[in-house]
């Protein structure tokens, strides 16, 4: 039977080298410099640390600091284009902070997500990212109370008093609907999902003031979404009825279902109707010709989400004043939605 090999401690480091456990302890944590310690002898703990493969136990640091070093991300779907370009923004700044990630999806599933924030507790994460799924605005209320750090993005809810980030959602649909209208456009529909979900509601809204202040047709289709099947059999039977010569879809989910409703009605973008998607994503530089979209400014939302957690993190016990920021973003201008 093979001798198991023993793990290098933090004890042994120090008796090899003669030093006390809370010099290699300080060296190891990148206070050598603010303890005085030597640059000769930080060299010598750090050389040995490599040579011996030094691992931290993780367990017993989390014990001792009461932090885990992990946070938890949680969306509806993060094989979603928006959701995984956040993922993967968050992912690279928290690794570079010595933070790693949970991620999990909820399906839009209040059960399954309940029970994912019950395993972001057991695992003591520090820090808590999210979307916040319909249905666990109490959940989240309750943990906000416990003064767990919480920092919302996408979407917020008013009476939930915590740190966001979003985009400004309202002008963004307000600006890309007028941007139809001015390439004379007179019919355009909004094709969004039936939900409360405050993002949605904004979009809508901008939509409706826009075409309102032309004195257009307000021609909304509202989905209720369970799957992309039946999504594209409402929007076949929409489309049809509605003869619409311009649409503005409210997410890239939607949109992709609006594509595949137009394959499958021989409906030619631009030719026959120009489109406008919330949301860019690389597919639609692809159609022929390529979709006009409203760009999210990813990068700037995953760095304020882990500028605000990251200072409630440093200030643990301490009030912190909310923060709650919105980001302007970019219509994309492309081909489908040329003027008529």
């Amino acid at each position: 039977m093979p001798v198991m090999k023993k793990r290098v401690s933090i004890k042994d480091i120090a008796k090899q080298l003669n030093i006390s456990i809370t010099t290699v302890s300080f060296v190891i944590n990148g206070k050598a410099r603010e303890k005085n310690i030597s640059e000769s002898l930080t060299k010598k703990v750090l050389e040995l640390v490599a040579e011996l493969n030094y691992q931290p136990n993780t367990l017993a640091t989390s014990l001792r600091t009461g932090k885990t070093k992990i946070i938890g991300f949680l969306v509806d779907d993060i094989s979603e284009p928006f959701f995984s370009g956040i993922a993967r923004q968050i992912d690279e700044i928290a690794s570079s902070l010595g933070y790693k990630i949970l991620f999990s999806s909820t399906r839009n599933d209040t059960e399954k997500a309940i029970e994912l924030l019950q395993i972001f507790k057991d695992r003591h994460v520090d820090g808590y990212i999210m979307a916040l799924p319909e249905g666990l605005e109490e959940e989240v209320k309750k943990l906000i109370q416990t003064d767990a750090p919480v920092v919302l993005f996408d979407r917020y809810v008013p009476d939930v008093k915590t740190d966001y980030v979003i985009i400004d959602n309202l002008n963004s649909t307000y600006e890309a609907t007028e941007h139809l209208i001015e390439n004379n456009y007179k019919k355009i529909g909004f094709v969004t999902i039936d939900t409360l979900q405050q993002q949605m509601v904004d979009r809508l809204a901008g939509y409706e003031s826009a075409v309102e202040k032309y004195n257009l047709p307000v021609i909304v289709k509202k989905i209720k979404y369970v799957n992309s099947a039946e999504s594209i059999e409402e929007m076949i039977k929409f489309f049809k009825e509605k003869q619409l010569d311009a649409v503005v879809f409210a997410a890239n989910y939607i949109c992709l279902d609006g594509l595949r409703t137009f394959r499958k009605l021989g409906i030619q973008i631009h030719k026959d109707i120009a489109v406008v998607s919330f949301d860019d994503f690389e597919i639609l530089e692809f159609c022929e010709p390529p979709v006009t979209a409203i760009a999210q400014p990813l990068e700037a939302i995953a760095e304020n989400v882990m500028k605000i957690l990251i200072n409630k993190l440093k200030r643990a016990g301490k009030p912190v004043e909310n923060m709650q920021v919105s980001l302007p973003t970019i219509l994309n201008v492309r081909g489908s939605s040329a003027k008529k």
